[in-house]
């Protein structure tokens, strides 16, 4: 019997999978998946996302390797020294890390916004709805009153005030093209992603191969610590941080195991 058979499926609650499952991170998070699909905030297309990235995560040892940290640091710097941070949430984001976000913005003064590819109302009011429940006091993303040049379709509608005017931008999981879009816009893109040779982290300023319910938490850790820091400080940890040699070691962890 696999890791995977050990736990019923019909399992209700994620505080019913025992916490010392071999693979209890990828339950819960997979779990997670599945109940916002149910409640509306998780497209179907999202659980093909989070398989993916699953297996990605199987290959860096389900763990956060040093260079990840090490970006994740830098992400914590980048959003502190922000003019106008916005943290992007689409529905996985909101199915598996909603509180965490939440605290991350509280962390580093940054707003919220939904933001999706398969946009309807009513996923929004959904996702807005979870957000608040989770202790979301503002939600952008509702208005979408502007709209990312050279991009077509849903993901094109942002929030005048929101990601639209803002300097850095955390954009995790996220699709290559809108990344790219935001890149041309000259944004500082912080991009959480489990596969170092997708488009989203190689076009970000600061690449996080990591999984999400890792990587948000380690981030909001480091801007706490970082807090009282002066700007000299948080600059010289940006300017010494290398997004090339960041993807080359997760892409060296993944190949080699090492």
């Amino acid at each position: 019997m696999s890791d995977h058979e050990t736990v019923p499926a019909e399992v209700e609650d994620e505080s019913e999978i025992p916490a010392d499952h071999p693979r209890y991170t990828d339950l819960v998070t997979r779990h997670r998946i599945e109940r916002g699909v149910e409640k509306g905030i998780t497209h179907l297309q999202g659980m093909h996302a989070e398989g993916r990235g699953s297996a990605f995560d199987y290959l860096l040892g389900e763990e956060t390797i040093p260079s990840a940290d090490d970006a994740e640091r830098v992400a914590a710097a980048h959003l502190l020294l922000a003019d106008r941070p916005v943290l992007s949430i689409n529905g996985n984001v909101a199915a598996l890390v909603p509180a965490e976000m939440i605290a991350l913005a509280d962390a580093v003064d940054a707003d919220l916004e939904v933001n999706l590819f398969n946009r309807t109302p009513e996923r929004i009011d959904a996702i807005a709805g979870h957000l608040r429940e989770h202790g979301a006091e503002d939600v952008k993303g509702i208005e979408a009153d502007a709209h990312i040049p050279g991009l077509e379709h849903e993901r094109a509608k942002v929030d005048a005030d929101g990601i639209y005017a803002a300097d850095v931008v955390l954009v995790p999981l996220e699709d290559g093209d809108r990344a790219e879009a935001l890149d041309a816009m000259g944004k500082t893109e912080i991009v959480i992603d489990l596969n170092p040779l997708s488009r989203s982290p190689r076009v970000a300023d600061v690449p996080i191969v990591d999984n999400i319910v890792r990587a948000v938490p380690n981030i909001t850790a480091h801007a706490r610590e970082l807090a009282d820091a002066d700007e000299a400080t948080l600059e010289a940890i940006v300017a010494d941080f290398d997004a090339d040699a960041a993807l080359e070691a997760a892409e060296a962890r993944i190949r080699n195991g090492f």
